[in-house]
């Protein structure tokens, strides 16, 4: 029934070629089309099991204050989440082994899930975590960024950027660093797909600071080293050493904590002058508490600010090109002042330069090693249009199940790319062997096509099934999966059923012609 029915169609098939011939250059033109909408993105978020909600708030916060509005947000997740969340800590600040340096206004509090059949406030981590960022989002005074325990440290050691997407403002001047940040953050809260959105702390932390006035210093006949002395025993003076044995300590003299919490205090400090009369520091010099810098970045020997930012609802890549679009629509730099883009962003990027060399290196490999069995190069170029075939349904399963282009679906192109051509190698191969025994050009190809349906099926039918669990799967690691899957099952489908049907009409068309 199979084999009469397929017959028919390749017939009516080899009668109507030329429209055959037209509907599959359509097909790849919206191909072309579909493949544009797809966007892109590094690789798909694998789900951990666990979420990390990066805090900031203001620089030199009390570590009290941080404690007891840590307990307040992990008092709340436990309530909202009874079903999800498993257990909840905070750290606050740097860890023992300081390699990673934080104030103690940022904190990272760490959520570990229960498996994910037990939820029901959410059926994946995604829609989880933008619940998460309703409950949270009404909380004042931080910023919140939500990742993913070994997500966060690898995107720390890769660009120092923790979130999907970085915005590097290099520069000299804090406050120009700042202006810029702030219209970047203001140019991003309309952007579709935007979430989690914040800066660096880089000013805000409040420092005690001492003018020295020489003017006064020198009426008292003060030198300015016995000033200075006092200023810095506020942070610690190592004055001598101690021994205990083999043992041996600093001797640091220091001024009690009110003089060192309180710049009233500090610059009521008396000092004795060479007379012998006692001075308040404040007649000799300014004290004040004013707002320092908290933190200072630099890379590549130069200042800079970084605006972090997630994308949900939509892949990085489109969401960087409107970015990048209308930043440079609505904010002028000054001449030394630059932005660049870092997080998975500039992964993909290096990815996507990676993969325009191997493609062509993988298919050219595949094209010599055709050439040098058939000994035939128009045979190579019609086992070749197997590819294209195969383009299609990739692009518009991936393109249907709204996935987006990433490393694993461009793995899946690769593996498809050498399906494709061997269904076409089995085809074109039985085609000149019915010639060689004499059949002619049409007779050929239908023999050839009637003879090699069944194990181009069988191979069709074996890979597609074989990818149907990774395509549907919905457990841990199924996210890198699913595009690999969903690509090689939907290119395939097309690339057999074109291969069956137009690559003996090419190869009929083909000859007709050469002999022409």
């Amino acid at each position: 029934m199979i084999l009469r029915g397929y017959d028919g169609i390749l017939s009516l098939a080899m009668k109507l070629r030329w429209i055959i011939v037209s509907i599959v250059f359509v097909l790849l033109a919206l191909t072309g089309v579909v493949a544009t909408y797809l966007g892109a993105e590094f690789i798909p978020r694998l789900s951990e099991g666990a979420v990390v909600i990066n805090t900031i708030r203001l620089a030199g916060v009390s570590i009290e204050e941080s404690v007891a509005y840590n307990t307040r947000i992990e008092q709340l997740l436990l309530d909202e989440y009874p079903d999800e969340v498993r257990s909840v800590w905070s750290r606050i600040g740097s860890a023992e082994v300081a390699t990673d340096p934080m104030g103690t206004e940022l904190t990272d509090i760490f959520v570990t899930l229960t498996p994910r059949d037990q939820w029901t406030k959410a059926s994946n981590q995604g829609e989880l975590v933008t619940a998460m960022q309703k409950t949270v989002a009404d909380l004042p005074g931080l910023n919140m960024v939500f990742t993913q325990p070994i997500e966060m440290r690898l995107n720390e050691m890769e660009s120092g950027i923790r979130s999907d997407i970085g915005i590097k403002i290099y520069g000299d001047d804090f406050n120009e660093l700042i202006r810029i940040s702030d219209e970047v953050q203001r140019v991003l809260v309309p952007i579709e797909g935007q979430s989690d959105i914040a800066v660096d702390q880089i000013t805000g932390q409040p420092t005690l600071q001492v003018k020295v006035n020489e003017q006064a210093m020198a009426q008292l006949g003060l030198p300015a080293v016995h000033i200075l002395d006092v200023i810095e025993s506020v942070g610690g003076r190592k004055v001598g050493e101690i021994f205990e044995g083999q043992k041996k300590f600093p001797l640091v003299v220091r001024l009690p904590d009110s003089h060192r919490s309180d710049s009233t205090v500090l610059a009521n400090t008396i000092i004795p002058s060479v007379s012998g009369e006692q001075v308040p520091l404040r007649s000799l010099a300014d004290v004040s508490s004013v707002e320092g810098a908290s933190t200072i970045n630099r890379e590549w020997g130069r200042r800079l600010i970084r605006v972090q930012c997630n994308v949900s609802g939509r892949d990085v890549s489109s969401f960087v090109e409107e970015a990048k679009r209308k930043i440079d629509e609505s904010i002028i730099l000054q001449e030394g002042y630059v932005i660049d883009w870092g997080g998975q962003f500039e992964n993909l990027e290096r990815a996507r330069l990676r993969l325009m060399i191997m493609i062509p290196v993988t298919l050219l490999l595949i094209f010599f090693l055709l050439y040098f069995s058939l000994k035939n190069f128009r045979d190579v170029l019609l086992i070749y249009t197997g590819i294209p075939f195969a383009l299609i349904g990739g692009i518009f399963a991936l393109w249907f199940r709204g996935i987006p282009f990433s490393v694993s679906a461009a793995v899946g192109f690769i593996a498809l790319s050498g399906i494709a051509v061997l269904n076409g190698q089995i085809l074109v191969s039985a085609i000149r062997a019915f010639i060689d025994e004499g059949k002619a050009l049409s007779e050929a190809a239908t023999l050839a096509a009637h003879q090699r349906l069944r194990p181009v099926l069988a191979t069709a039918i074996t890979d597609a099934a074989g990818f149907v669990p990774m395509a549907i799967s919905m457990g841990i690691g199924a996210e890198v999966q699913r595009p690999l899957a969903t690509v090689v099952i939907g290119g395939v489908m097309t690339s057999t059923l074109l291969t069956l049907l137009v690559l003996p009409v090419l190869f009929v068309m083909l000859s007709k012609l050469k002999r022409a």
